[in-house]
């Protein structure tokens, strides 16, 4: 596959789609914890995110600024079609990996 994604990037890609209309970065951070039990820095979340929507598979969407965030707008992450082409194929890709004869996944303790 030409564009593999970091495990990172996969997690925050879902979560994203999980998230939807709440997909902002605190609220994605919160449901990385959530679903994983780690705690990631903010730039742990923001770097990774920021290049994915340099990759093209995320858009932002910036909200109006408010006095409760000091005048900074609130940053509201969308998956974009290529993002769900990537996350389609990666899905996929994992499948394929883990599509091991019974008796292996029987023998190393994976079933």
């Amino acid at each position: 596959m030409d564009n593999l994604l970091t495990r990172t990037e996969e997690m925050l890609l879902l979560m994203v789609c999980r998230l939807q209309d709440e997909a902002y970065g605190m609220q994605i951070r919160e449901e990385v914890k959530k679903q994983t039990g780690k705690q990631y820095s903010i730039g742990g979340i923001y770097v990774p995110l920021d290049r994915l929507v340099l990759k093209g598979y995320l858009d932002v969407q910036d909200e109006n600024p408010t006095k409760e965030r000091m005048g900074r707008p609130r940053r509201r992450f969308i998956l974009t079609a290529e993002g769900i082409e990537i996350l389609r194929k990666t899905r996929e890709m994992q499948q394929s990996l883990w599509n091991l004869p019974e008796v292996v996944l029987k023998k190393n303790n994976l079933l």
